[in-house]
């Protein structure tokens, strides 16, 4: 992963999501048409504090987060990445 050269307003994290699971735990090949979007990733860009809200996330965390309807994706250099508020993030793992 190259290093990103850019900014996010305040308030939004940057994430690059896990992979979604080609296997089940028992061995079972999952087909893409039944494989969910994966609602973990790791955070690779932060934006500054809100007025009213701290930015409790940092690059690197781990996070989880609530599914959306609309997900907001980005391509940036060839890798894909989902920009969220941090309001959205339900569960850290620093």
């Amino acid at each position: 992963m190259a290093e990103l050269k850019g900014r996010i307003l305040a308030g939004m994290i940057l994430v690059k999501a896990f992979e979604a699971e080609t296997k089940t735990a028992s061995g079972i090949i999952i087909p893409d048409s039944a494989k969910e979007k994966p609602l973990q990733g790791k955070v690779v860009l932060t934006g500054k504090d809100k007025k009213d809200e701290p930015m409790e996330v940092k690059v690197g965390d781990t996070v989880f987060y609530q599914k959306k309807y609309q997900d907001t994706s980005l391509n940036i250099d060839g890798e894909d990445y989902l920009l969220i508020s941090q309001s959205d993030v339900m569960y850290i793992l620093g």
